[in-house]
């Protein structure tokens, strides 16, 4: 067990955590949930041992082994496979003591715990872990100094998890992975067998993973059974009850007041209205759930352009004269939205930067239309933004020469409103800077938007209306992320970049998760039985089966596009499984479901159609 007792912070004046308080059961899986500055870091931090609280403690059994990511990635000329082999500092002791045979007692002890502790089956996790990640056998050989930060926390990442600590503590582990690592690294945490405390913005993995919410708000913890969606229905619950309870607390008020107010003078009701004027005293408000209201997004609309915006025809990128990808055929209407996707390293950044005319074509083609503005979003704009400079000042360098009205305007879109567009970009949260990376990016009203991983430091809230905002925009989206929650409400079409190729994938976004699980592949084929009968009557027979198929799947996609229409005009009688999702879910679920009913009863009909001809 793992007790939080009435943890106290305060940092810079300020008061981060509040007598926060929570209880940790073991082998439970917690996720670690709040907006930006919510405070869940620094509890994390009170947890190690890094930060020490002002109030309060936390209590847990002796000898607990506790894991966290160093903030410092590894480095040096050591290989990954060593660093996370060596991570395991038990067994890496036992591998010494096992060649000094001057004890032999002793000796017989280390190679009975060698065998307890699987010391000879630890090269072969070592490994599958960093494969996992994204790190073949050829990476896993090269010096760690030879690989980019991101990849280090990688080698960082792998270290801990081959660690299994007893409780194992993650910070936005997928902020450096891609999605395929991003899949591979849920399906590792489902399998842990100690405890789990992980903060994540990822909806899918809190929903998939973690069997507890802890909500960091005000200072304070509330727990929560249950993944994201059961926080989010419990929570809204929560709201209607506090906003009913406020209503009935202040028509309660008000009539007390009524009361005091038309009876105070009179001798024969004074008590009873300064009795009524005590209860009044003595009457605690209650706050309704508060809203954020700087969390905002809304891109400028782009002026019409006609179709193509861009065409790629056997074009070749790459860098050094060397092409990383080759005969590229790719073309970008004004309302496409397109997400990328393949394993980091695949060249997903070298396509969008060819599409961004930050890379020229070293081969082929790429034909733009002259009036073109593109908006490209990457996270070293974030990154370069000058710590003591405004999102005012940031924002009238980027638009010299238009009205302070129209700056402040743009600002407002992002929710950089009253004094947070004169505080200085250092006291912004990651995720503020990165909406006014976005807001700096748009100013110009962009007819492509290319986003690579925008979803960083953005918390749960701030990633919903990020998608809400790219649904209402009207130009084109090319979108690289590892959420795909994001992936599956904003992008119609994916492409996939991988093996030097970037071509059209043909299914959706929960085939391609189950094509990098290894779920629901096409078993190998077998050799065909020879048919029974006649084989007209075997091929009538496979024909009238296929088409009832399809009239039953057209009926059932049907009735699911009125369910999703009930759902979205009528909430009251929705069916339970669409009533949590929001508007912009539910339109997107239907435009999906319209399509597949559209095809399935061309497929039907055609079915039919030959069904007939055949039995004429």
């Amino acid at each position: 067990m793992l007790t939080i007792n009435g943890i106290t912070v305060r940092l810079g004046g300020r008061t981060i955590l509040d007598r926060a308080t929570a209880t940790i059961r073991p082998k439970s899986r917690v996720g670690l949930i709040g907006r930006n500055g919510a405070g869940k870091s620094t509890l994390m931090k009170v947890m190690i041992g890094q930060l020490e609280a002002d109030d309060g403690e936390i209590e847990m059994p002796k000898r607990t082994r506790l894991g966290y990511i160093a903030q410092e990635a590894p480095s040096g000329d050591a290989t990954p496979f060593d660093t996370v082999l060596a991570a395991d500092t038990e067994r890496a002791e036992l591998m010494i003591a096992a060649e000094d045979y001057s004890d032999m007692d002793r000796l017989g002890e280390v190679h009975e715990r060698l065998l307890a502790i699987d010391a000879y089956g630890a090269p072969s996790r070592a490994s599958k872990i960093l494969l996992g990640l994204g790190f073949d056998e050829d990476m896993q050989a090269r010096p760690l100094d030879s690989f980019s930060g991101g990849w280090k926390m990688r080698v960082a990442l792998a270290a801990l998890l081959f660690s299994e600590p007893d409780v194992l503590l993650l910070d936005e582990p997928s902020n450096h992975l891609d999605l395929e690592a991003t899949l591979w690294l849920e399906n590792f945490l489902k399998d842990y067998s100690g405890t789990l405390v992980v903060i994540s913005h990822e909806r899918d993995l809190l929903n998939n993973v973690v069997d507890t919410i802890l909500h960091a708000e005000g200072g304070r913890l509330a727990q929560y059974a249950g993944g994201y969606d059961d926080f989010e229905r419990q929570r809204a619950e929560r709201a209607a009850q506090l906003a009913a309870a406020k209503a009935s607390q202040d028509a309660q008020r008000a009539r007390l007041q009524d009361y005091i107010a038309r009876n105070s003078a009179r001798a024969s009701t004074a008590k009873q209205a300064q009795s009524r004027a005590k209860m009044l005293a003595k009457m605690q408000p209650i706050a309704a759930m508060a809203d954020d209201p700087s969390l905002s997004f809304a891109f400028p609309s782009p002026s019409e352009l006609k179709p193509p915006l861009i065409t790629l025809d056997m074009a070749a990128v790459g860098y050094n004269d060397t092409p990383i990808l080759r005969k590229v055929n790719l073309r970008i209407d004004p309302d496409d939205r397109i997400a990328l996707l393949g394993r980091n390293g695949n060249g997903k950044t070298t396509l969008a930067r060819l599409i961004a005319a930050q890379l020229p074509a070293m081969e082929g083609a790429m034909v733009a239309t002259g009036k073109m503005r593109v908006g490209y979003f990457t996270q070293y704009q974030v990154e370069e933004l000058h710590g003591d400079d405004t999102p005012l000042q940031h924002m009238s360098r980027a638009m010299e020469g238009h009205s302070p009205a129209a700056v402040r305007a743009q600002l407002g879109r992002f929710g950089f409103s009253g004094d947070k567009a004169t505080t200085v970009t250092s006291k912004l949260s990651g995720g503020e800077r990165a909406r006014l990376a976005l807001a700096l990016i748009t100013r110009e009203a962009p007819h492509l938007l290319i986003l690579d991983e925008p979803t960083n430091h953005l918390d749960v809230d701030a990633r919903e209306a990020l998608v809400q905002a790219l649904n209402e925009y009207d130009g084109a989206v090319i979108l690289i992320s590892h959420d795909r929650h994001m992936v599956e409400l904003t992008a119609d079409r994916l492409v996939l970049v991988d093996d030097g190729k970037a071509v059209d994938y043909a299914g959706s976004i929960e085939d391609y998760i189950d094509f990098v699980l290894g779920r629901n592949q096409p078993k190998a084929e077998t050799k065909p039985k020879a048919p029974k009968g006649s084989k007209a009557r075997e091929d009538a027979k496979a024909l009238k089966k296929a088409t009832d198929e399809a009239e039953k799947e057209s009926l059932r996609l049907a009735e699911q596009r009125s369910e999703l229409d009930r759902a979205m005009f009528d909430p009251s009688g929705a069916d339970p499984q669409y009533a949590r999702l929001s508007m912009s879910e539910l339109s997107q679920r239907r435009a999906k479901v319209a399509a597949a009913l559209e095809e399935a009863e061309a497929r039907w009909m055609a079915l039919a159609e030959k069904l007939e001809r055949e039995a004429a």
